[in-house]
């Protein structure tokens, strides 16, 4: 059992999206499976939508609050830790049939995980650092054998920012 036990919130589009729910599920029933064995505190599947604009209306509902909350802590959790995020979501420009006029939306992931230690980020993925790429599966099988996080062990190299 590790010292501290993490917490780990899921990131959902949806329960079922298409293509993705035997992913989805795998990696549901690989966090059970964590929480039984006490390698994770426990976990929370989140499901969120395709996108949201972060000037829209609907970003200011709770709900809106709160994934943009998100959107921003894994930002700076990856600004500390001198990774990227680009395959966690992407910015797209959306036109707008009712105002005739485009605006812009964050592209939220078909799937996304976040670790906590207690209150701090402990590890968002997918995530990049340099060429790696560290999906959610790797982390899962890190934490299934109780090692850190493959960005513990792997050496920084500034990312560009072209």
């Amino acid at each position: 059992m590790n010292q501290t036990e993490p917490h780990v919130e899921l990131y959902v589009r949806s329960m079922l999206p298409d293509g993705a729910g035997s992913r989805q599920e795998a990696v549901i029933d690989k966090l059970d499976e964590l929480e039984r064995r006490e390698e994770i505190a426990g976990y929370n599947v989140v499901v969120w939508g395709k996108q949201i604009a972060p000037e829209s209306a609907a970003a200011n509902t709770e709900a809106g609050r709160y994934i943009l909350n998100r959107v921003a802590e894994f930002k700076q959790w990856a600004l500390s830790n001198n990774v990227s995020l680009e395959s966690f979501y992407q910015r797209t420009s959306v036109d707008s049939e009712v105002t005739e006029s485009a605006y812009d939306a964050m592209v939220l992931p078909v799937m996304g995980l976040a670790e906590y230690d207690g209150n701090e980020l402990a590890h968002v993925a997918p995530c990049t650092r340099g060429e790696a790429v560290h999906t959610i599966t790797d982390r899962l099988e890190r934490l299934e054998a109780g090692e850190p996080s493959a960005l513990d062990q792997q050496p920084v190299t500034p990312i560009s920012s072209d």
